[in-house]
């Protein structure tokens, strides 16, 4: 009797599934054995892991670049679990309550970002890490970034290139043409230091930006205006705008320069000129324009809005263009003038 209802699964039969510990549901004691320092914008950055693609992934996005300063380092404890299948996980939603910052794509990709403390935890799956674009720009960058901009830089929505000794910060909204403008003062002899995002250097007498000089990131449509992106591959981007990413390396004939002292603000109008005209803009508008795109959580905010009053000396002009040869002429005229 006992025989017959074991064979059919009597209860005695059933084994109870082993309880979960909180740790275990936590992730909260992963073993990382695996370190490693960057220098996004030259400043350091500690990646610790269980995973050595992690590190791969990092070295890819700053393994070329030198320190400028070694102090004042940022962490970033990244555990990676089983699990996750063949597709790339979902674009990542951000949200942040005053110090804290929280990336979120699902369940098992997320990160949290303490600005005060200078450290994030993220944790990923496997998933993610085959994924190593989506892993680079929407969190190892995606943490990197905002943790430095708060102890030692501010972002600029700015391009930024450089011609006779006087840096140029090119401002705009999207789709004004920062990156294709710079790419073309580039092409025209032009220093290139950044397309779309530069940032400020806190703690500097005199306004300075660096940027990540040795890569061009433009839209799509840039195919159309420049024939060498011809055949280059999409990346998908925050909010799932795709771009097109080029080493400046592969751009043969580019000068540049990871760091550029800033002389002039120009805020981009295009299309609204067939030959390019540049106006002065009033004492303050840049400056109040800046501050519109700032950290818009208080503590943080009241950081960047100090440093950005080093820029408030700095003259600055709207650019109307339509052609890029036009735009590219009076910006030489402008720095021709204060050279």
């Amino acid at each position: 009797m006992t025989t017959e209802l074991l064979k059919h699964g009597s209860p005695e039969a059933t084994i109870a599934p082993k309880p979960v510990t909180a740790e275990e549901t936590l992730l909260c004691n992963m073993e990382l054995p695996l370190r490693g320092v960057f220098y996004p914008l030259g400043f350091p950055v500690e990646i610790v892991t269980n995973e050595q693609a992690v590190l791969d992934a990092a070295n890819d996005s700053w393994g070329y670049l030198r320190p400028r300063q070694i102090d004042s380092v940022v962490q970033l404890r990244i555990s990676v679990s089983e699990g996750g299948g063949s597709e790339c996980p979902p674009t990542p939603a951000s949200r942040a309550n005053r110090h804290l910052l929280s990336i979120v794509a699902d369940a098992d990709n997320q990160a949290i970002v303490d600005l005060k403390a200078g450290f994030a935890a993220v944790w990923l799956n496997q998933a993610t890490i085959r994924h190593s674009l989506y892993l680079r720009y929407h969190f190892l960058e995606g943490a990197a970034y905002v943790l430095l901009c708060t102890s030692a830089v501010t972002a600029l929505h700015a391009a930024c290139v450089s011609r006779y000794g006087r840096g140029i910060l090119l401002c705009g909204d999207s789709g004004a043409g920062k990156s294709s403008l710079s790419y073309a003062c580039a092409r025209a002899g032009w220093t290139y230091t950044s397309d779309d995002a530069s940032y400020l250097l806190h703690g500097t007498d005199d306004p300075r930006v660096v940027g990540n000089s040795y890569q061009v990131r433009f839209r799509p449509t840039a195919k159309t205006l420049f024939p060498e992106l011809e055949g280059r591959a999409l990346t998908p981007r925050a909010e799932g705008k795709p771009s097109i990413e080029v080493p400046t390396s592969e751009l043969p004939g580019l000068i540049t320069a990871s760091e550029a002292r800033i002389d002039f603000i120009v805020y981009l109008n295009r299309g609204s000129s067939e030959t390019g005209e540049l106006l002065p803009l009033p004492d303050g508008v840049a400056i109040e324009r800046i501050r519109e795109n700032l950290y818009p959580i208080a503590e943080i905010r009241a950081i960047h809005e100090e440093a950005v009053q080093v820029l408030s000396g700095v003259p600055a002009y709207e650019l109307r263009y339509r052609d890029f040869d036009h735009a590219i002429g009076q910006l030489d005229r402008l720095v021709r003038s204060h050279a």
